[in-house]
């Protein structure tokens, strides 16, 4: 199925329309040098080219069309997918305003989502020769999952096995939200943040007490959550997951994955099985962990579950009908990190103290989103976290040093 068929009304999806484009922030663009848009399109983005060419011993022919998607983004206009490609046709209906355009004057969102279509059409995933369905990306994954980080984040939790389930669950919900500060596209061009900044003192807004008020032990709830990165970010998602079922806080957990590579580190399927094995074969409490979520996964109370919908560049608000049921039907719905933070309000210059509840009424039950600032975009802030924030002089909303917790009923 593509993007396209999968809309139940058969419209035409534009980024950035609906409701929330009502209300008049300006889309971001990325044609303002120095800026955070910018620079992830003049430097990340070359610089992320050059990581994937050199991690496979490519032919010839991806050589070049690696070659010519790094002219294209830097000196070019944007073309559209060739003729041929399986999802040529819905590409052609989200960027039809956008062909022959520079790669700066169109959605930063939008940009983003095509360059990562774009490059695996370079290594020929999609095609059929011997690289299809090699993910680009497996060995900047694989190489965190063997790091001394994971190692050292895995031994802590014989420590936490022992705490009170009220102090264990925040420290893990915690661990979920930060763990996102690995995300590998975001250390690409910026680096890891400091040591210590994943501090009570960082958390922009707080709506953990929502969150876990939506979730009564014993409620009978099905928890849907929207994963973003693999690696260190995902093992935390599912230690998360695995509390949420052990302690009754839900009866079914779905993850919801990425149906191909996007974003250098975004979680596929493939991603949760590498992160289970290397959990199951840690010792001690993380071992038991893993086992759990193993056996979870054959019962059904832990369910995986992709659509094409979460490599396509719209919003949520735009997201079609058999997603929304699904969204609809769960208890709550978490969303994880800065892209689907963006998807979620919209990747738009709003206010900083507009209202999430409001910019996410359209979305179907209740909704939280946990995510480390790596963007621009922000909203529900209060006035006073606002001004002190803005009188740090520091890069808060780009660097990685802030998070948030937000949850709507």
């Amino acid at each position: 199925m593509t993007e396209k068929s999968s809309r139940a009304s058969g419209e035409r999806a534009v980024p950035g329309s609906g409701p929330a484009a009502a209300a008049g922030a300006p889309v971001i663009l990325s044609n303002e040098p120095g800026s955070f848009a910018w620079g992830v399109l003049a430097k990340r983005h070359p610089a992320l080219i050059q990581q994937v060419r050199d991690a496979f011993p490519y032919g010839r022919r991806q050589h070049e069309a690696l070659d010519a998607l790094l002219d294209e983004i830097t000196h070019g206009v944007i073309e559209p997918l060739a003729l041929g490609e399986h999802d040529r046709e819905s590409w052609a209906d989200w960027g039809q305003e956008h062909f022959g355009r520079s790669w700066y004057d169109v959605p930063f969102l939008w940009a983003e989502s095509y360059f990562y279509r774009r490059l695996l059409g370079a290594v020929g995933y999609f095609g059929s020769g011997p690289w299809q369905g090699v993910d680009p990306f497996a060995p900047f994954k694989r190489a965190e999952l063997r790091g001394e980080a994971v190692e050292e984040e895995l031994r802590a939790l014989d420590a936490l096995a022992g705490v009170p389930a009220d102090e264990r669950a925040a420290a893990l919900l915690h661990a979920s939200l930060w763990g996102n500060r690995a995300d590998l596209g975001f250390r690409v061009s910026a680096g890891e943040p400091a040591a210590g900044a994943a501090t009570a003192s960082a958390l922009v807004a707080d709506d953990s007490a929502v969150l876990w008020q939506l979730l009564p032990v014993g409620g009978s709830s099905t928890v849907a959550v929207v994963a973003d990165n693999a690696g260190r970010e995902l093992i935390p998602d599912l230690i998360l997951i695995d509390h949420l079922l052990e302690q009754r806080h839900a009866e079914q957990v779905v993850l919801h994955l990425k149906p191909y590579p996007y974003y250098v580190s975004d979680a596929m399927t493939a991603d949760v099985v590498d992160c289970l094995r290397r959990l199951t074969e840690a010792p001690g409490e993380a071992s038991a962990i893993g086992g759990r979520l193993w056996r979870a996964m054959a019962a059904g109370s832990l369910e995986v579950r992709t659509h094409p919908f979460f490599c396509a560049p719209l919003p949520y608000e735009e997201m079609p009908e058999d997603l929304r049921g699904e969204f609809e039907s769960a208890t709550l719905t978490i969303l994880k990190g800065d892209l689907n933070y963006r998807r979620l309000v919209g990747d738009r210059l709003w206010d900083a103290t507009a209202s999430f509840a409001d910019l996410t009424a359209y979305f179907p039950g209740a909704v939280a989103a946990l995510r480390t600032l790596k963007s621009d975009v922000i909203v529900g802030l209060e006035q006073e976290v606002l001004d002190g924030l803005e009188r740090s002089g520091t890069a808060w909303r780009t660097s990685g040093t802030h998070a948030l917790i937000q949850a709507r009923r």
